[in-house]
């Protein structure tokens, strides 16, 4: 509520009194620490070297040195619902995040929108007097609203941070960034040939922001929510930091797992009677099958390492290299950036909170991929493919992945991955250190807690209370407990009693020391939920869930199943969704304009998002640009969407038209013009897409026809994705392509800048007709105007 005026007011100043109270400042209380909340993604249980695992992490090393790690800390298996939880300490159907916020249903547990009833820390604490600000992924607004047209409500700069710089959704390129600078997207100030990388980018700016407010007032304490994208695909990093892993995945992963669970078990992370589950434990295509003979999920099953060939057992250790030089390189920033705290004597005083945001991925399926992005296209990996590629892993040639044995490595001691709700996917690290409050250090805790309870116990360490209102709206209780209470009491009972778990079709419940979970398969499109298969664990005593009790214990089963379906409907956890990628992410959703069949772009203007751009994707298309040619000499980029990983271009090169599509970056289908470029004043240089057919289904095959006009000057066959360009960025622009080109073939350097000419706009007709008459569509183009 805001202050009355206590002050007095009279004709003339001189007898009047002022009162500054209701226009001052917010204050933070003297000595307020400051919050590093360091959120990784993709790193499971057993990577870090602070938790048993094979990769060099001296700085998140020192972390855990100089307070707390926990061992039975747990998240969502996904990215945006953890990072829901982890900034309003609610449950991540109750923010509307059932899933990643791209795949957003219009259902109340699933909309992709964090209700403003559940305030996020920032919201908090930006009227507490915090300085607050943000770098790296967010993640935690709806596709249809990550672009110039929407509402900015649900930006990071509309969720209580003042500043933020850093990429809006699932993941992006390290080389060549999605970037957003507060409310605007901007170009990435280097090159990588120039040395750019996008954690140090970020970095550079997570320092500035600091020193930006403490130059000025070095006692207001900063909120800095540091979210790197580290370890997500594309697993990018400067070479030499793979190369410092050379030779040390050879053994393999299963080999890898023994050796962690090891040393976990002599850092007391882990019992010492724990065990590994079975590299496949629950099932693979050749011995299971779903309701009606539905196939199990070709990518969720792992090759044993003794069954690869010498050649796959290099590809598949070179990835993990690649991997632990990533995640290496990220730890080197977060250590520049504990290393600038403790330069101006603020790192002691400084709440450090580590976490990842779930389990290591196993989106690489069983081969591993040179191309991420052929997942979300329903496109199988080819191991010649990626073989052809080791020398390119980790550059930017590459957007890669590890293959899923890996993921059952990083997560050690646990089973399964990411997405799924057994502990690979949701029990992952959380370290805490607080010198000037946390006597304990370089401790193990081991009760039981989730990402809900972070922002309880940052604001039970701050003296905060949740509000009952933030800009107005009437807040939901936190549904989080406070685990300030296990800083200095190692053995005192966890404070938690039930925590419910819902992803992608997997479904667990976990209360009081036991646990009931699924054994339904991760978007595996069965459906018939009703007739899933529960296990039961005693997790005080078998952390890795080996020994089911499900037979033994029917009566607690049917109890802790039961519990789930309460949870779930207080938490709006329905419908539930185990579609394929590409059915989820092709959804129709929302658009604050309705589809149409025609679009127009002009050159100079921001990078258009794919997911509200025109949709090329299974029907025809025609492109077609209105420019004046003087004479030869034009050259460069007319229409692009994408990357070299994904994507189509219309371009100018010795002096003719060129179109290419480049399918999941396995084949460049170029078409060339047979003729040079006509000269004149409203031409139109147009490509033609007719469909004839789907092989498979979604893929469309047809015949792409280029036009000076209305005369054809080339043609060839050709396919286009079923899914989409990217899971996220994949922009449009006219006039120019992005800093990462989407062919080699370009003549020229980023951004490929269409020169030597004048580029009028661009129209998209999706209309299925065919692009006959161009001139006569020129001559409508600019009657329009």
């Amino acid at each position: 509520m805001a202050k009355p005026f206590r002050g007095v007011v009279n004709l003339d100043i001189r007898d009047s009194i002022p009162d500054w109270g209701p226009y001052e400042q917010p204050k933070a209380p003297p000595g307020s620490p400051n919050v590093l909340y360091i959120v990784l993604d993709d790193v499971g249980f057993g990577a870090l070297g602070c938790y048993g695992g094979p990769i060099d992490t001296p700085n998140i090393d020192r972390i855990a040195a100089n307070g707390l790690r926990y061992g039975q800390w747990h998240t969502t298996a996904l990215c945006s619902p953890t990072r829901s939880c982890l900034l309003t300490g609610r449950n991540h159907t109750s923010n509307g995040m059932a899933c990643i916020s791209e795949a957003a249903v219009g259902f109340p547990g699933a909309n992709g929108h964090i209700p403003p009833e559940c305030a996020t820390l920032a919201e908090i604490l930006v009227e507490r007097g915090f300085s607050t600000a943000m770098v790296g992924k967010w993640h935690l607004c709806a596709a249809d609203e990550m672009n110039l047209a929407s509402t900015k409500a649900n930006w990071p700069v509309g969720r209580g941070f003042e500043r933020f710089y850093g990429f809006l959704g699932a993941e992006t390129n390290q080389w060549y960034p999605d970037l957003v600078h507060d409310n605007h997207p901007v170009e990435q100030p280097a090159t990588p040939d120039q040395g750019y990388h996008f954690g140090v980018d970020i970095t550079d700016r997570a320092i500035e922001f600091i020193d930006d407010v403490k130059a000025i007032a070095p006692d207001r304490p900063v909120f800095l929510y540091y979210a790197p994208g580290c370890a997500h695909a594309p697993h990018q990093a400067p070479r030499e930091w793979a190369d410092r892993y050379r030779g040390r995945f050879d053994e393999g992963y299963e080999a890898m797992r023994e050796r962690t669970l090891a040393r976990q078990k002599e850092m007391g992370l882990v019992p010492q009677d724990a065990g590994l589950p079975p590299l496949n434990p629950i099932g693979t295509p050749e011995n299971r099958t779903g309701p009606d003979g539905k196939p199990f999920p070709p990518l969720d099953f792992t090759r044993p390492w003794d069954t690869l060939s010498a050649n796959e057992k290099r590809l598949f250790a070179r990835m993990a290299e690649v991997y632990a030089g990533f995640l290496s390189h990220c730890d080197d920033q977060i250590g520049r950036l504990l290393a600038y705290l403790d330069e101006i004597d603020q790192l002691d005083n400084t709440i450090v909170v580590l976490v990842s945001d779930n389990g290591a991925s196993g989106e690489g399926g069983p081969n591993g991929s040179v191309n991420e992005n052929k997942l979300f296209n329903g496109v199988a990996d080819d191991l010649a493919e990626n073989m052809a590629m080791i020398d390119e892993l980790g550059g930017t040639r590459t957007y890669n992945h590890y293959p899923n044995g890996w993921a059952m490595a990083f997560n050690t001691p646990f089973k399964m991955w990411k997405r799924y709700s057994f502990n690979g996917g949701t029990c992952d690290p959380c370290i805490l250190s607080w010198p000037a409050g946390i006597a304990a250090r370089g401790e193990t805790r081991d009760q039981y807690h989730h990402a809900v309870d972070i922002v309880p116990t940052l604001l039970d360490c701050l003296g905060v209370e949740l509000p009952d209102t933030v800009k107005g709206y009437t807040q939901h209780p936190i549904q989080g407990v406070s685990m300030r209470y296990s800083f200095d009491h190692g053995a005192i009972p966890t404070a938690k009693h039930t925590q419910f778990y819902s992803m992608l079709g997997t479904r667990g419940i976990w209360h009081d020391g036991w646990k009931a979970v699924t054994t339904h398969p991760a978007i595996s499109g069965w459906s018939h939920f009703p007739d899933d298969t529960w296990e039961l664990y005693h997790t005080d005593t078998d952390r890795t869930e080996l020994r089911d009790l499900a037979t033994a214990e029917p009566g607690r089963l049917a109890e802790l199943v039961g519990l789930w379906f309460h949870e779930a409907g207080a938490n709006q956890a329905y419908p539930l969704d185990d579609r394929s990628p590409v059915e989820i992410l092709t959804t129709p959703r929302p658009q604050l304009a309705p589809p149409r069949n025609r679009y127009v772009y002009r050159p100079g203007r921001a990078e258009v998002p794919e997911t509200v751009a025109v949709s090329f994707r299974n029907r025809s298309y025609s492109i077609g640009a209105l420019v004046d040619l003087p004479g030869p000499g034009s050259a460069g980029v007319l229409f692009a969407q994408g990357s070299r990983f994904g994507g189509h271009a219309l371009y100018v090169k010795d002096n003719r038209l060129h179109y290419v599509y480049n399918f999941v970056g396995s084949e460049e289908q170029r078409i060339s013009a047979t003729v040079d470029l006509p000269e004149g004043e409203n031409l139109i240089l147009a490509a033609s897409f007719d469909k004839e057919g789907e092989d498979p289904p979604g893929t469309a095959r047809g015949m792409l026809s280029l036009y000076y006009g209305d005369r054809k000057v080339g043609e060839g066959r050709i396919r286009t994705q079923a899914g989409m360009f990217g899971l996220a960025g994949a922009g449009l622009t006219v006039g120019r392509s992005g800093a990462e080109a989407i062919t080699d073939h370009y003549s020229g350097r980023a951004p490929f800048e269409f020169t030597g000419g004048t580029l009028d706009r661009v129209a998209v007709d999706v209309s299925g007709e065919p692009f006959v008459d161009l001139e006569r569509e020129a001559a409508a183009m600019l009657s329009r105007e």
